[in-house]
């Protein structure tokens, strides 16, 4: 449960109580209870859907998710998002890039990725079968934060510094193979087919990110892994709806 408060403390705003003990390597074995605080977002989620619902038309309701949905983490990840679209627009080095995602200033590139994603996020949470709303909500969260897991896993740090250098010493495949226990289940629970689809999708994501940035800059950051989750989000949308639609059209 510490370790649980750790990780619902670092990747959301809301207001829990600071664990008494934490030590070096906690940060990094938190990530085990990522999946979970992933689905303690979309438990929140799906109750502002219920509270929404007979208030507002469902374009609404849906545009409010997303923007809950990124109160809720702080925007923590869609800055990382944004850094990271800087750094893959300019030229240069790596150090080039690194300084590019350290800096606060949003460049142009950034701020295009945010809205087109948040804009893609929308659209793909309205077009999902109103059946399947309420699941991929709890399910979507959950999933991109496992993302996290995947891609911090037998990582290396692309800098000695921040936050993502002290996630990537203490976590383990231990870590990893508990956020996969409790990912996987959820996935056929609340998706079936299409949560399996998702899963598998996000997992080749997940490597691949891990597999680039650690050719292109001798490992990742934490603007790297925040880039993961927000761009996994969308392809989990995504593929529920696919997934579904072809089912439901071939079989």
């Amino acid at each position: 449960m510490r370790r649980y408060l750790i990780a619902l403390q670092f990747l959301t705003i809301l207001p829990v109580p600071s664990p008494k003990q934490c030590d070096a390597d906690d940060l990094g074995r938190s990530t085990a209870w990522f999946p979970l605080v992933g689905l303690t977002i979309g438990g929140l989620l799906l109750l502002a859907d219920l509270a929404l619902t007979p208030l507002f038309p469902r374009h609404l309701t849906d545009a409010l998710l997303v923007a809950l949905l990124a109160i809720i983490t702080g925007a923590l990840h869609l800055d990382g998002l944004a850094d990271v679209c800087d750094g893959l627009a300019a030229r240069g080095s790596k150090e080039r890039f690194l300084a590019i995602m350290k800096d606060s200033r949003v460049g142009a590139i950034g701020a295009v990725g945010l809205i087109l994603l948040l804009l893609l996020k929308y659209a793909a949470l309205l077009a999902l079968p109103i059946y399947l709303k309420r699941p991929a909500l709890l399910l979507v969260p959950a999933l991109a934060r496992f993302t996290q897991v995947l891609v911090m896993t037998n990582a290396r740090a692309a800098r000695s510094d921040g936050l993502g250098a002290c996630f990537l010493s203490g976590i383990t495949s231990a870590q990893f193979s508990l956020a996969a226990a409790c990912t996987i289940p959820l996935c056929w629970l609340l998706g079936h087919s299409a949560g399996i689809a998702a899963l598998c999708l996000c997992a080749v994501w997940g490597i691949g990110v891990k597999s680039y940035f650690t050719r292109r800059l001798g490992g990742i950051s934490g603007d790297i892994v925040g880039f993961s989750s927000e761009i996994a989000e969308l392809l989990a949308l995504l593929t529920l709806t696919a997934t579904t639609t072809l089912l439901t059209r071939y079989l």
